[in-house]
């Protein structure tokens, strides 16, 4: 019996260990089965098409442009005041009207500077008479030439005072110098007005300028005579052409800006002295560059690309350069050519040989 039992175990032992020699191999067939399935389910599965919105690259005019805030002033602007002390007689001018040049805005009492005219004109036609009389006495070899010299010097002084008179009536009467419009009255009529105190303000508005500051880098570029276009905030749908008429000589050194004026017509008087504008200058235009939609380009590092939608849809990264910047459309120097296409969303998530579907959506990139 126990013989017997001992070949049984025996048997027992050397049969588990091809079962488990059969398992293993079986196991095995299975795992290599499975693998080779993946593989060949990979090779016939591709990623789809990825949508993407592109653009064509365009041949347009790019300008380079200057833009500044500026100041209108008005082209010719006083305060008008009174050169002497008098009383104000009249005030004939309207408020806020237009006044031509040689209308009364102001007139003084000239009552006594009348009878001052009067009293020396007396005294220049006295002497005169005298200087005639001496002059015949010396022809007639009967006065001296002391006398007439005399009589010259007194003549001139009496005709110097005639003038001095004249000229102080006549600032009784303050007139426009130009043509313009009047502000309000600051005294009225009645008041004693002393020399330097203000009656009004008059401005010529037809035409006014613009200051503005020139950062030194564009001094180069910018030359009396180039056109400008000025807006601002109050009417900013109206736009003005204008023309630069100053470029200082002197650059600030602190600020290194040198400051510019610009003149311009002003239709309807609708800018003000004092309005702020808004003031562009074009330096520079390229009627023939290559442009792409701003969003189109990513930047890696210090480096600008793009990518290009090949014929059979797949997509290339490519290196480009940039020119001039705008807000919808970027200039482009190097890298492209008219008529290629650009991915002009959806670039995220592409990469070098994707395969995308085109998608063209409306041009916003119009100047």
């Amino acid at each position: 019996m126990i013989k017997k039992r001992n070949h049984f175990t025996f048997d027992a032992a050397g049969i588990s260990s091809k079962v488990f020699l059969s398992v293993t191999f079986a196991l095995l067939l299975m795992l290599i089965s499975g693998c080779s399935d993946q593989e060949a389910a990979g090779e016939q599965f591709s990623m789809p098409p990825m949508p993407v919105e592109v653009a064509k690259v365009k041949v347009q005019n790019v300008a380079d442009q200057f833009e500044a805030v500026g100041t209108i002033e008005a082209i010719e602007a006083i305060t008008v005041v009174s050169e002497i002390d008098a009383a104000i007689v009249s005030l004939p001018f309207e408020e806020g009207s237009y006044v031509k040049s040689g209308e009364l805005i102001a007139q003084l009492d000239d009552s006594q500077l009348a009878a001052e005219v009067q009293r020396t004109e007396a005294l220049f036609t006295q002497s005169k008479a005298n200087y005639n009389r001496s002059k015949t006495l010396v022809e007639q070899k009967v006065g001296t030439p002391q006398s007439l010299d005399n009589a010259a010097a007194d003549l001139k002084v009496a005709e110097a005072n005639l003038e001095i008179a004249k000229a102080r009536l006549n600032k009784t009467r303050i007139i426009a110098p130009f043509s313009g419009m009047v502000g309000s009255r600051r005294v009225s009529v009645g008041a004693f007005l002393r020399a330097g105190e203000i009656i009004t303000e008059l401005a010529n508005i037809d035409e006014i300028r613009v200051t503005l500051s020139l950062p030194e880098r564009f001094l180069s570029e910018l030359k009396r005579g180039s056109e400008v276009t000025v807006s601002t905030s109050a009417y900013p749908d109206r736009k003005v052409k204008g023309k630069v008429v100053v470029i200082e000589p002197v650059v600030d050194p602190s600020m290194r800006t040198a400051r510019v004026v610009v003149r311009l017509p002003n239709p309807g008087r609708k800018f003000l002295p004092g309005m702020s504008a808004n003031v562009s200058v074009v330096l520079s235009e390229r009627p023939n560059a290559l442009t792409i939609p701003s969003e189109s380009v990513f930047a890696s590092g210090n480096q600008s690309f793009v990518f290009i939608v090949k014929p059979d849809s797949t997509v290339a990264r490519s290196e480009i350069t940039l020119g001039t910047q705008l807000p919808e459309v970027v200039e482009v120097v190097k890298g492209l050519k008219e008529g290629e296409q650009v991915v002009k969303a959806g670039h995220q998530k592409l990469f070098d040989g994707a395969k995308v579907m085109p998608v063209t959506t409306q041009d916003t990139t119009k100047q």
